[in-house]
């Protein structure tokens, strides 16, 4: 894979992916080369992991507060 389609592949897994990415996307996943593919279906899935585990160690909890302050704002809202 070339820079370019590692690029797209953590588009894909962030899922920040416009329509001329999408069609870009389809190309590659259309491929005649089946090589080609699955080393971009691995990157997007290691991509993919990489954010989640991320994800599980930065994880904070909310502050406490925050659950009374929100219900505080649409108790607070008028009516439609």
């Amino acid at each position: 894979m070339n820079e370019g389609q590692i690029d797209l592949a953590h588009a894909v897994a962030l899922g920040s992916i416009d329509d001329e990415d999408h069609n870009s996307v389809q190309e590659l996943l259309d491929s005649e080369d089946p090589a080609l593919r699955a080393a971009f279906v691995a990157e997007v899935q290691d991509t993919s992991d990489v954010l989640a585990a991320l994800a599980e160690v930065t994880a904070t909890a909310p502050p406490a507060s925050l659950r009374d302050r929100i219900l505080a704002g649409v108790n607070s809202r008028p009516s439609l």
